[in-house]
């Protein structure tokens, strides 16, 4: 493998910090950059991120905002779109729109037997046949043996707390303030929207590279 690969959780519209985070790392054209989902919503400026993922040349995968907004589009069901969805399907550009669409829900590398997604997987099945749905959704394992939001399920334990690999998975969604490492994942989300920092994993060193929030853009 050439050049590192490079996986950026979820931005939500912080193109500052974003910004900040490329201009950082420096990127060689060598290079691979994998943004995890969630480029949209909560922060400032949706369009910017996508502008600038666009020139980064990143494989940005579909988060659970991207699939919202999209089902919105497609059906037009009120369901789908949260109040501060609003301003980023008023503003979003036709292009913006291709680029959603075109995401897809999983990036494999299998030199280093990792896989990236958005939200994660149901453990004890194969992580290749689990749909949208769950995969950009999960966050914890309900008393059921359910993919579950941490709000429906407040107890329940983590997916990546029940994942033993392989692959090891690198992933989104579930924002917390420090990452989230384990033997066989490494959660990524630090709420950047929220005051937290926008992270970086840098492979193969396994080396992270965090840019603290100019500031709490969503509540």
């Amino acid at each position: 493998m050439n050049g590192r690969l490079i996986a950026i959780g979820d931005i939500h519209g912080c193109h500052l910090e974003f910004a900040e985070l490329l201009t950082r790392l420096e990127l060689a054209k060598d290079d691979r950059l994998v943004l995890l989902g969630d480029l949209v919503n909560r922060g400032p400026d949706s369009c910017k991120v996508i502008d600038l993922a666009r020139e980064s040349r990143a494989l940005a995968l579909l988060g659970n905002h991207e699939l919202r907004l999209l089902k919105y589009r497609r059906t037009g069901a009120p369901k789908y779109l949260r109040e501060s969805d609003r301003q980023t399907h008023a503003t979003l550009r036709e292009d913006d729109w291709k680029y959603l669409e075109a995401m897809p829900l999983t990036f494999e590398e299998p030199e280093l037997n990792v896989v990236f997604v958005h939200g994660g997987f149901l453990p004890g099945v194969a992580w290749q046949q689990q749909p949208a749905e769950i995969v950009t959704r999960i966050q914890v394992i309900d008393q059921d043996g359910r993919a579950a939001k941490r709000g429906d399920a407040p107890d329940a334990p983590a997916w990546a707390d029940f994942w033993s690999g392989p692959p090891f998975v690198v992933y989104g969604h579930t924002s917390r303030p420090e990452i989230y490492k384990l033997k066989w994942s490494l959660g990524i989300d630090t709420s950047c929207a929220m005051g937290g920092s926008l992270t970086a994993y840098i492979l193969p060193e396994k080396r992270l590279v965090q840019v603290k929030a100019r500031q709490r853009y969503y509540p």
